[in-house]
């Protein structure tokens, strides 16, 4: 019972991860249509940000609160990776709106790659370690020599990941701007014409995601204490597949697919083999979208004939 305890505290806390990574690619996808698969490097970039700015405000700056630490370093990495992704929506992706369905997709792996390179060269390949930060544990059950604990850091992920779900589902759901995102998602012409913005707001959903990314990143970085070129591919993939997983377009399903995807390579881990873990969540997803191509939450596409 402990380690079932302690693995779902594990699962949920990966998930929650991928839920808030997520719902950037399901927001992006569902207004228009396509994969942004530089995302999960934008989520790196906003971890090397995070890892920056809090460096530089325990070290050079001297303050001495974490938690005030960690606050003014997720508002930074939410401004500076929203602007990234601002930029990389405005050179990459707009000009390409009305070319044919491949060439979005290309210059989405094309940022991808980029940016990956980019921190490569700026940052170097080795890990980028980040002192301990939020160490402390609260033990709930204990046998055996085994202790199933929770730690701040993980209880930090969790609110913070409910917090941002709730918020982000108010304003799409809403408020003027939701009204817009929901408008173009069901047809972008139509809502060009009752005077929707479209270009604006499919900015702003760039942004969204790219903050909630940055979100993501700083909690990435407080769990783990370490951070790499590399970890945008992964994060992203694992990311993406919970969107599929939950339903794209759904903002509680990427959230859902995010938990589910997180709990199964957990207990997968946990149970058999760690080896395996990555091959029973795709499985899993596989089996899922033969029964429910439209996912678990997600909304059965109609054909307008």
């Amino acid at each position: 019972m402990e380690i079932f305890l302690q693995q779902l505290i594990n699962g949920i806390t990966l998930g929650s991860i991928y839920g808030l990574i997520a719902i950037g690619y399901t927001m992006v996808f569902g207004i228009i249509g396509m994969v942004n698969f530089a995302h999960g490097d934008v989520f790196m970039v906003s971890a090397f940000i995070a890892m920056i700015f809090f460096l530089l405000f325990t070290t050079v700056l001297g303050i001495s609160s974490v938690i005030v630490a960690l606050i003014l370093v997720m508002l930074i990495a939410m401004f500076l990776t929203g602007l990234l992704n601002w930029a990389i929506e405005r050179v990459a992706y707009r000009p390409l709106r009305g070319s044919f369905r491949l060439a979005p997709l290309i210059s989405a792996i094309g940022m991808s790659i980029v940016l990956s390179n980019f921190i490569q060269v700026a940052q170097g390949p080795r890990n980028k370690p980040l002192p301990p930060v939020l160490s402390g544990t609260i033990t709930l059950m204990e046998r055996n020599n085994f202790a199933a604990t929770i730690s701040y850091k993980q209880i930090l992920i969790w609110v913070v990941t409910a917090v941002l779900l709730a918020g982000f589902w108010y304003v799409v759901q809403k408020t003027p701007l939701g009204r817009a995102q929901r408008a173009c998602e069901q047809d972008r012409k139509m809502a060009a014409l009752l005077g929707v913005n479209v270009d604006r707001t499919i900015s702003l959903t760039f942004v969204m995601g790219a903050a909630l990314a940055a979100v993501a990143g700083t909690l990435y970085l407080t769990y783990y204490g370490v951070v790499n070129f590399s970890d945008g591919f992964t994060p992203g993939v694992k990311a993406f597949t919970a969107a599929v997983l939950g339903g794209i377009g759904s903002l509680p399903g990427a959230v859902l697919g995010g938990l589910l995807i997180g709990l199964i390579e957990t207990f997968w881990s946990g149970y058999f083999s760690i080896d395996y873990k990555d091959v029973a969540a795709f499985s899993i997803l596989a089996i899922v979208l033969i029964f429910m191509p439209q996912g678990l939450l997600g909304r059965p596409e109609v054909e307008k004939v």
